[in-house]
């Protein structure tokens, strides 16, 4: 039942698992430098997995379990986990850079 109901839904959960992975890494930098939080930092690099990578990941095979073959469902989860690992790794220092600026804490503002 679960299982028909995640196949028959599975664009939309990936989607929404794509943008709660976005959200929280928006969430890590804020946290690592607007709130120099170490704690939350690390609640928040928790969440990420297990919002982006571990979960994608799950859906994928589920996917290819029930289908029984590569479909284009399973392709993009496979191009989403090789661009992380390959290009978006370069792409994630970049916005690490930018909130780094954006979100430090102004020693000069009241």
């Amino acid at each position: 039942m679960i299982l028909n109901t995640i196949m028959e839904y599975k664009w939309i959960v990936l989607f929404i698992l794509e943008v709660a992975a976005w959200s929280v890494t928006i969430f890590m930098f804020y946290a690592r430098y607007r709130m120099q939080s170490d704690r939350w930092f690390k609640f928040s690099t928790v969440v990420f997995a297990l919002t982006g990578v571990i979960p994608q990941v799950i859906l994928g095979v589920i996917n290819f379990i029930v289908v029984k073959e590569v479909d284009v469902f399973t392709l993009v989860i496979i191009i989403l986990l090789v661009y992380g690992f390959t290009l978006g790794k370069k792409q994630i220092k970049q916005l690490d850079a930018w909130a780094q600026k954006k979100f430090a804490m102004k020693s000069d503002v009241s």
